[in-house]
């Protein structure tokens, strides 16, 4: 038995491409991607022979006209620009949308799936009129205009997929929609990263970032020292080095769904801990990513004077971040889901790094975090900063709670995103597929 159509699928995906999305069994893959153009997607991407990769143009919002007349225009070229590169491309046995942004690529993507009989899959991550919401607020006419146009074509497609049970649900019983949850998984590069590997990363960053710099030099010219690990310059052995800082990594989108205050004041909380004479250690903070607050979040941090803790914000490249996150000591999310449906990826990724977490709270967080086993939970800075102060307690402690965190998490055993592609997305995709006999 063979496929009637032997024709690869394609993937339209939003800004920022996601490493675990390399779908490509068995034909080509036509990847759409909308990004900033010094953002790389990782090298398994890049050189794997059956994806090939069409850039999208991002069109700025104008600066001259109402709101929402800018609006519509930027919606209005997404349209067409989407369409002229769908069709100019070999049709596609299915077209994989990943939503949000779904404003207007769903309408897009089935209307050329109608014309090249291609199925269309929508992978609900949330929903995009409730990030909206978030800066115009909920009962704002675009935003309302949004969800009108979301919950119409999203029953358009032919197969939903979703990342959280609470989504599958809210689907069913408020959009009509029947979707199957798909939890995401981590790629399989996402890994504890191996200690000269670390300090390879640690030497790179330091050229670029002070807080990656060891604070003094080694006797030996020869010897290679970071902040935090040494290389001897005879054996050529990486070790961590004594009363090294702890490393804490969060990654954010700097959207409004992630509140960087609460960090920034359990980060003073901790600082003060350590002044009035708490046994802790220095902490260097590493927040990754590009996003609109960027800008507002950098000049808070710059205005606060601390003397055991260093911020920095790089944006590191794609083959970089697993490996910082396989370095880290403990990961920080402060994703707060604008729909309450959603999960959050940078932990999926940290958990495939082995990397404790200690996560704000929402609603079907506890389908992914599970307090006092892989990470922890919190609701305000206080709750954070005395998670912190407990962690990091006698630091590094081999019998402390950070410790069996990663312990636990080394012990899961987690599926990588193929293997969970392959027991879950693949048979369902099967059903869909016209067979023949040869």
């Amino acid at each position: 038995m063979t496929r009637s159509k032997d024709r690869g699928p394609c993937v339209a995906l939003p800004p920022q491409v996601p490493s675990s999305h390399s779908q490509g069994h068995q034909s080509t893959t036509c990847l759409l991607q909308a990004a900033p153009e010094d953002s790389k997607p990782h090298d398994e991407l890049l050189q794997n022979d059956r994806i090939r990769i069409v850039p999208l143009t991002e069109l700025q919002r104008l600066a001259v006209g109402p709101h929402i007349l800018q609006y519509g225009v930027k919606v209005v070229f997404q349209a067409v620009h989407l369409l002229w590169k769908l069709m100019c491309r070999e049709s596609a046995a299915y077209i994989f949308l990943q939503n949000p942004p779904g404003l207007p690529a769903i309408a897009v993507c089935w209307f050329v799936g109608c014309l090249c009989g291609s199925k269309l899959v929508i992978d609900w991550h949330n929903y995009g009129y409730s990030i909206m919401g978030l800066v115009h607020g909920p009962n704002h006419r675009l935003v309302l205009l949004a969800k009108w146009y979301e919950k119409l074509c999203g029953r358009l497609s032919h197969l939903n997929l979703c990342v959280t049970n609470a989504m599958r649900e809210d689907l069913a019983e408020n959009w009509g929609i029947k979707a199957v949850t798909v939890y995401d998984k981590p790629a399989s590069f996402f890994k504890e990263t191996p200690l000269d590997l670390q300090h390879q990363l640690f030497m790179k960053l330091g050229r670029t970032y002070s807080a990656f710099r060891a604070s003094s030099e080694p006797s030996d010219p020869a010897t290679e020292r970071s902040a935090f690990t040494e290389r001897d310059a005879g054996s050529g052995m990486v070790t961590r080095l004594h009363g090294r800082p702890a490393l804490l990594v969060s990654s954010t989108s700097w959207t409004e769904d992630e509140d960087f205050s609460i960090l920034l004041a359990a980060l003073e909380k901790f600082e003060q801990l350590i002044l009035d004479g708490e046994s802790l250690p220095s902490l260097v903070c590493v927040i990754t990513g590009k996003g609109p607050l960027k800008e507002y979040y950098s000049r808070l941090i710059g205005q606060k004077r601390f003397q055991h803790i260093q911020v920095c914000t790089p944006w590191l490249e794609a083959e970089d971040y697993p490996l910082l996150l396989g370095s880290a000591d403990l990961g920080v999310c402060l994703h707060k889901s604008s729909s309450g449906l959603d999960l959050p990826m940078k932990v999926v990724d940290m958990f495939g790094c082995c990397l404790p977490v200690c996560a704000v709270t929402f609603q079907c967080l506890h389908e992914l975090v599970k307090h006092e086993e892989n990470g922890l939970v919190f609701k305000d800075s206080e709750e954070l900063a005395a998670q912190l102060q407990m962690l990091f307690s006698k630091f590094p402690d081999p019998a402390g709670k950070l410790n069996q965190f990663r312990k636990n998490l080394q012990e899961s055993k987690q599926l990588r995103w193929d293997e969970s592609w392959k027991q879950t997305v693949l048979p369902l995709l099967m059903d869909m597929t016209p067979w023949s006999k040869d």
